[in-house]
């Protein structure tokens, strides 16, 4: 079994695995965004559906570039071809 303790110390190299998952959705969006092909099996296996869909419902501005974003959301079902939403957008002030 892949452990969340794993990705981080993989995907979340600026900090301790113990302090990257405290922010779990930060470790999953992480390799979301920066995963192999082997690991993005794993996590697709390890972890709901629904997590993944949340982390992109819920990510950040700057999170996911647009080809993981698109890929993400076709990956799971949330869009049709041409029908990806536009990235989060950073709000000022």
């Amino acid at each position: 079994m892949i452990t969340l303790e794993y990705f981080a110390s993989k995907y979340v190299w600026w900090k301790t695995s113990e302090k990257a998952c405290r922010n779990p959705y930060r470790v999953i969006a992480q390799v979301m965004e920066l995963g192999d092909y082997d690991d993005l099996l794993k996590l697709m296996r390890e972890f709901p559906i629904r997590d993944l869909i949340d982390i992109l419902a819920n990510a950040e501005a700057g999170l996911f570039s647009p080809k993981s974003w698109t890929y993400w959301h076709y990956k799971l079902g949330l869009s049709e071809v041409g029908q990806v939403p536009s990235l989060p957008k950073r709000k000022v002030g």
